[in-house]
Order: C-alpha cells, then sequence, then structure tokens
C-alpha cells in the first residue's frame, strides 16, 4: 500500500477546494491551498477565511494559501485539483514540473471538457508523463461544500484502476463526519458526477416553472436512466450510477438549496438569461459546460438522452423552458425501459 501521504497541496481555492483542505488540516496534515487570484490568496493568508467563496468559515492555522502553483505542488505527497473544469487542462499542464514521481493525484472536479468532452482523468493522462497514470483517482460523491464545513455527515467515493491507491486516499479524506469509499469505475464515478449537473438544471427548471413534486422524481428519475444509458455505452458499471457518484449526487443537486446548477435552472425558467445568471456569481456552474459535452457523447454512440437535449436547446438555442418542458412531455409514449 502507498504510504500515509504528510504534504497535501489543494490545487483551486473555491468552495469545495477550501473545504477539502480544511478538512485535512484539521487532521493535521500540512497543506498548501492554491488559489488563481493572488488578491484572495493573501486575503486568506490574513484573514484565514476565503471571503470569495467560504465567507465566515475559519480556516486552520495548518493551511498555508499561496497563489504560486509550483510553490504548492513542489514536495506534495497529496495533490488535489479542485479546479473549474474549463481550467483543468491548462493547471495541471503548469503543475507537470512540480509533481513527485510518486505523488497521489486526485481529481476532485465534476465535469466535461468542452471541445474534447474529456473527463478530468482523461486529461490528466493527456498532458502528464506516463508514470503519472497510475498515480490518478476521482472523488466525487453527493457533498456540498458548506454542510461538510459544519461537519454535516457526508459520504462519497473515490475511484482509481489501482485499489491501493485508492485506498490512500480514503485513509487520507476519511473523518469522522466524512465516509470515504472505494470504486475501480473510474469512468462511471466521473460520468456520474457530471452528467448530474446538467439533469440538475432540468430540475431548476421544473422548480422554477412550479411543475410540483412528482414532476422533479420523474426527471431524476428519468435523469438518471440517461446517466446510465451513457455511461454504460462508454465501457462504465452501471451499477455505479446506483451509487454515491451516481443516484446519490443526482438527487442532492436536483433538490438541494444548495446547488448552483439547480439555482441557474430556477433563474432561466423564472426569465433571467444566461448570460445574466452567469454574471451574477463568482461560483462555475458545471452543468452549463457538461451540456455541451453530454450532447456531443452521445451523439458519437447514437443514445437518446431527451432532457439533457432539452437542456441544451434551453442554454444555447434560445428555447424557452416551458416549451422545453412541453416537448418532453409530448415525446412518443414507450416502455420505462426506452
Amino acid at each position: 500500500m502507498n504510504p500515509e501521504p504528510f504534504d497535501v497541496a489543494v490545487i483551486g481555492a473555491g468552495a469545495w477546494g477550501t473545504t477539502l483542505a480544511k478538512l485535512l488540516a484539521e487532521k493535521s496534515y500540512s497543506v498548501s491551498l492554491w488559489a488563481y487570484e493572488p488578491e484572495l490568496a493573501q486575503a486568506m493568508a490574513e484573514r484565514r477565511e476565503n471571503p470569495f467563496y467560504l465567507p465566515g468559515v475559519p480556516l486552520p492555522e495548518a493551511i498555508r494559501p499561496t497563489s504560486s502553483l509550483e510553490g504548492a505542488a513542489e514536495g506534495a505527497d497529496l495533490v488535489i485539483l479542485a479546479t473549474p473544469s474549463h481550467a483543468f487542462r491548462s493547471v495541471s499542464q503548469g503543475l507537470a514540473p512540480s509533481l513527485s514521481p510518486q505523488v497521489i493525484l486526485v481529481s476532485a472536479t465534476k465535469g466535461l471538457e468542452v471541445g474534447t468532452s474529456m473527463t478530468m482523468s482523461q486529461i490528466l493522462k493527456d498532458v502528464l508523463p506516463g508514470h503519472f497514470h497510475r498515480r490518478i483517482s476521482v472523488l466525487s460523491g453527493p457533498s456540498f461544500a458548506k454542510e461538510v464545513c459544519q461537519r454535516s455527515l457526508t459520504a462519497v467515493v473515490v475511484a482509481s484502476g489501482e485499489v491501493d491507491l485508492a485506498a490512500s486516499v480514503q485513509k487520507a479524506l476519511s473523518a469522522p463526519y466524512f465516509r470515504v469509499y472505494l470504486s475501480l469505475d473510474v469512468l462511471g464515478v466521473e460520468f456520474g458526477g457530471a452528467i448530474k449537473n446538467v439533469i440538475a438544471i432540468a430540475a431548476g427548471v421544473v422548480d422554477g416553472l412550479g411543475l410540483g413534486h412528482n414532476a422533479r422524481a420523474a426527471l431524476i428519475t428519468r435523469g438518471l436512466a440517461e446517466m446510465s444509458r451513457l455511461g454504460v455505452a462508454f465501457g462504465a458499471k452501471a451499477q455505479t450510477f446506483a451509487g454515491l457518484a451516481g443516484m446519490g449526487d443526482l438527487f442532492l443537486t436536483c433538490t438541494g438549496d444548495l446547488s448552483r446548477n439547480r439555482r441557474l435552472g430556477m433563474e432561466l425558467a423564472r426569465g433571467q438569461r444566461l448570460e445574466e445568471v452567469l454574471a451574477s456569481t463568482r461560483e462555475v456552474a458545471e452543468g452549463v459546460n457538461a451540456a455541451r459535452s453530454v450532447l456531443e457523447l452521445a451523439r458519437r454512440r447514437g443514445i437518446e438522452m431527451p432532457i439533457c437535449e432539452q437542456v441544451h436547446a434551453v442554454l444555447f438555442n434560445g428555447k424557452s423552458p416551458a416549451q422545453a418542458t412541453q416537448e418532453l412531455m409530448a415525446r412518443e409514449l414507450r416502455f420505462e425501459e426506452g
């Protein structure tokens, strides 16, 4: 088994990256927390909180904020990447020269890359030398950052093709309030984490239009069917989508008030334009970019994904949320398994 890591670098000081840094620092690890914005790194160092993404949450003294990517990663035993998907490739490329050959890499980003439709672990394999490929794992599951900071009971999953590596990450991240399960299905865990954000936008539309609990339950159930169809077509395991990275995260993101993607869908249903919603917050709604990539992947394999198709049309083609909903309900009648 890999030795337990002692020096940790968390790359990305959004709400989730800051939360993971806090969890690890409270377990007595030495943690570097990299922020893209120098002013954020300085503010965290001076105020001992993240005023941009987690205001009011104290940062342990063991967290060292920095805006130096090289300084954050150099000598780290464990590197957790929690940057938005659109920045993941460039940040990973910047990290490469500073990584120790024995580093453990964890992607904590739930998304797909626009243009390539790659998952985050696929991007890491694309930009890093081959000897790092067996050092990669991914973290996903139903986990609002704010609740984890409050030590609310949470269960997540870490996946890797190397079970010993995944077990090292499991041990490093596990806490009395934060239970980490293992999986070998990296692709399934990543697909679940990305596709659920697209379905959550649709759930927000349902709630924003006031369509009721029945409609939301149907949406979540049929969204899970779409997620499973696409994942299995690309080689993921069907049972993964019944677990934390699939159904668990889907349910949370489609129903929780802290869900950025659900909030975005609600605002669209209330008449706001996508550009207005995105401009009103620093936070990233990963479902917007994922909607493009999910549809591209579905078309490659001839997979029907009507909910994701309608979300894409609302986001990028000017279709009204009400019309998209009506078209979903007017589709040809069929077996549930279809």
